[in-house]
């Protein structure tokens, strides 16, 4: 079985996929810091927990966007599952699609091949609410255009907070309506709300731009909390990242 490990700024997620399956998926909050010993203290137990055997993993994958995470990952792998794992941006791995221009990171490599497999001969935004809220465009030929990059929701709660003497930290959720009567009610609409706006405004934009239809995707941890609240996202994938990834590391053992 494959270990496929999705390495972002807030979250390391990982996931045991057995054929096209995915039998097991674990979030972990990110840390540099953390030794493989560390690692393998948590996962080995969820794994267990699952009722999968360690001894079954028999390759590795992982996406990162964090370099400074990947050498405890790697000896992870090394020790405790006894395989070398593959990270994107190695010689030998390859994603398969065209990237127009530069500056993609691994997620939004994972992101392109895993909406192109999903929407073959579709173009694709994928709005992707992570550390930071990313649009990520894909043409129907699979290839990455590019997108944009926005701050991230609870980056922001978390400057707002900052920022100000009086103001709580918040948990993102819907209002009940969009005229606050308390700070915390102001706090939620503001933030939901706004973020509403945001997207619908990026992804019109990059809609008329593009100049075909498109299919718009949400994915990360908070896009459940804004499913059927933004008019423009058609549907919620939460795997298409690891997706991508699963698929990277076929195509790569297949070279």
């Amino acid at each position: 079985m494959l270990l496929a490990i999705n390495v972002n700024n807030t979250n390391i997620k990982f996931g045991v996929v057995d054929g096209d399956r995915i039998v097991g998926e674990w979030r972990q909050h990110t840390s540099a810091m953390r030794t493989a010993d560390e690692h393998a203290v948590w996962l080995l137990q969820l794994m267990q927990m699952e009722g999968i055997d360690p001894k079954s993993i028999t390759d590795a994958i992982v996406g990162s966007v964090v370099p400074n995470a990947n050498f405890n990952l790697r000896r992870l792998c090394s020790r405790y599952f006894n395989c070398e794992a593959m990270f994107l941006g190695d010689p030998n791995v390859v994603h398969g699609i065209k990237i127009k221009g530069v500056g993609a990171g691994a997620d939004r490599i994972c992101n392109t091949v895993g909406s192109s497999m999903l929407f073959p001969n579709t173009p694709v935004v994928v709005v992707d609410f992570g550390t930071a809220t990313n649009f990520d465009v894909v043409d129907e030929e699979g290839s990455y255009c590019g997108g944009a990059i926005a701050p991230g929701i609870n980056l922001s709660i978390e400057a707002l907070v900052n920022a100000t003497a009086l103001l709580p930290r918040i948990v993102v959720e819907k209002p009940a309506q969009v005229i606050g009567t308390t700070t915390v009610a102001c706090m939620h609409t503001g933030v939901f709300w706004g973020y509403v706006g945001l997207i619908e405004g990026i992804v019109s934009r990059i809609k008329a731009e593009f100049g075909k239809p498109m299919k718009v995707v949400s994915t990360g941890g908070l896009a459940p909390v804004f499913e059927g609240s933004v008019s423009v996202i058609d549907q919620t994938v939460p795997d298409i990242t690891v997706r991508g990834l699963i698929e990277i590391y076929k195509r790569s053992k297949k070279a």
